[in-house]
């Protein structure tokens, strides 16, 4: 079996096809990113002084310090929220899928890098063969009719990045590892908020539970009073039975409360990686206070919220899609260079003489496609101005939340204050109308409302607190947790194979 051979090439005409690479590759075409502007308020608006309808001012406090860092969470000081926080960040399987997602995205940046580089395969052969003897002929009867081919061949192949194909292709990739970075950035923000919020809700559930073991020991003493009243004659059976009722009633919505906790616990072990029917947590009521949160400025949303960041590196990748397909539009180039040893004798098989190569350049133009190039690139545009939208969607949604979270905590707070005087009425109210029962002025009837209303009052109290915590959360949740752009993987970092 014959192979073709190829006309012999110089080293000259080899040493020059090689030296003109370089040149080849710098051209690229395709927009240019430039970051769309945001137009951000100078100030938060709930960060200003606030005047209520009855006159007066409720002033946002401004910690010194401008910014959230590291483990957030620790601005609370409950050491056994710091330690469900740990296990959450080495165990909550949300967490590790993104993590593996990031890695994933990475190992396409190194596969787009690739391409950078020629390809080189071989296809080494042995072929033993015999030819018929009806198509010899008259060959001379010692004629050997069996032949071997040992063959050792070398591709190489490689296409110069003339237009930025390649680079934009990895850039593509590059960006897209970027948004998984900031993806798992934001999936850990989310989880640990999530925590912090089930953490304080709880125990805002202790907290009442806590109120009604008070409530029910002030209500089992109320019953025991009706009933030595009832039977020396001064009150009545309607009496016992209405503290009865109190009392009955609010033992059947203590026991309602271990719903809301189970189910809060049974969160928290899902969130941390445990099963739910091996952990529990001992009851602590609610004693946390706010803590000051620093805020900033509303232009650091837009380096400290990783959403934001997620939003913008995905534009970068829509416009460096668009240079890849820019790209086709100009004609590729190839180099391609096929060589090895060949024989029919295996002595001889790695011998000078049996070498062999070829090497050439080649080129490829698309002529017609009906318009696919065109509205392939018209279509990675849209894409991109549809990136922009969404970029833009995003930064408005974090003022959103942030002034809605600042609202939260100014009105929370106000509405705390008077929460607690209506308490303190209620009390007095409760005060009173036992020593009137007590000394016959008026009926148990008078007792009964006032204990349903200091307790209502209470359980406002300890829900408002409950939600002044979570809105605290929500809060630092909105300012990006203490994360920043500075964490976020550069285009060379995440190429790297660690």
């Amino acid at each position: 079996m014959k192979r073709f051979r190829p006309l012999p090439i110089t080293r000259k005409s080899i040493l020059l096809c090689f030296a003109c690479l370089p040149l080849l590759q710098g051209c690229m075409v395709g927009p240019k990113y430039v970051r769309p502007t945001v137009q951000a308020p100078p100030a938060f608006k709930e960060t200003t002084d606030q005047t209520a309808p009855d006159g007066t001012t409720w002033t946002t406090a401004k910690p010194q310090d401008t910014t959230l860092r590291g483990k957030w969470w620790e601005i609370y000081q409950k050491p056994e929220l710091n330690g469900l926080e740990d296990k959450l960040n080495d165990s909550n399987q949300n967490i590790a899928q993104a993590f593996h997602n990031l890695m994933a995205a990475r190992a396409q940046v190194r596969e787009a890098r690739s391409s950078y580089s020629p390809t080189v395969s071989t296809t080494p052969s042995y072929t033993r063969s015999r030819t018929s003897a009806n198509v010899v002929g008259q060959a001379p009867a010692n004629t050997n009719l069996n032949s071997n081919n040992f063959d050792l061949p070398f591709d190489v192949s490689w296409e110069p990045d003339v237009w930025g194909r390649v680079r934009n292709t990895v850039k593509e990739y590059a960006n897209a590892a970027q948004v998984s970075a900031a993806d798992l950035a934001n999936e850990k923000l989310t989880e640990q908020a999530n925590l912090a919020e089930y953490y304080f809700e709880l125990r805002g559930q202790d907290q009442l539970i806590e109120l009604y073991k008070q409530t029910i020991e002030t209500y089992q003493k109320s019953l025991e009073l009706t009933r030595v009243l009832g039977r020396t004659g001064i009150d009545s059976d309607q009496a016992v039975a209405q503290a009865e009722l109190n009392l009955k009633t609010a033992q059947a919505a203590a026991t309602n409360l271990g719903v809301a906790r189970a189910q809060y616990e049974h969160a928290i072990a899902l969130l941390i990686g445990q099963p739910a029917s091996s952990f529990s947590m001992p009851m602590h009521p609610l004693t946390t206070a706010v803590p000051g949160i620093p805020l900033g400025v509303p232009s650091q949303l837009l380096q400290r919220r990783p959403d934001i960041a997620a939003a913008e590196r995905t534009m970068s990748q829509a416009n460096a899609l668009i240079g890849v397909e820019t790209a086709a539009f100009y004609p590729s180039f190839s180099i391609s260079f096929e060589g090895g040893l060949e024989s029919s004798n295996v002595k001889n098989w790695f011998t000078w003489p049996s070498r062999f190569f070829s090497l050439g350049p080649s080129a490829s133009q698309t002529l017609f496609d009906a318009g696919l190039r065109r509205n392939t690139v018209a279509q990675y545009k849209a894409q991109y101005d549809a990136d922009v939208a969404s970029y833009r969607q995003t930064v408005l949604t974090a003022f959103q939340q942030t002034e809605d979270s600042l609202a939260s905590e100014r009105i929370l707070a106000k509405q705390l204050q008077q929460e607690q005087e209506v308490i303190a009425a209620a009390q007095r109210y409760y005060d009173l109308s036992v020593v009137r029962y007590r000394t016959g002025v008026d009926t148990y009837l008078n007792v009964f409302t006032a204990q349903n209303t200091l307790l209502a009052d209470q359980q406002t109290q300890v829900n408002l607190r409950v939600q002044q915590m979570t809105s605290s959360v929500q809060l630092i949740e909105a300012l990006g947790g203490g994360w920043d752009t500075t964490q976020l993987p550069t285009e060379k970092e995440v190429a790297a194979k660690k």
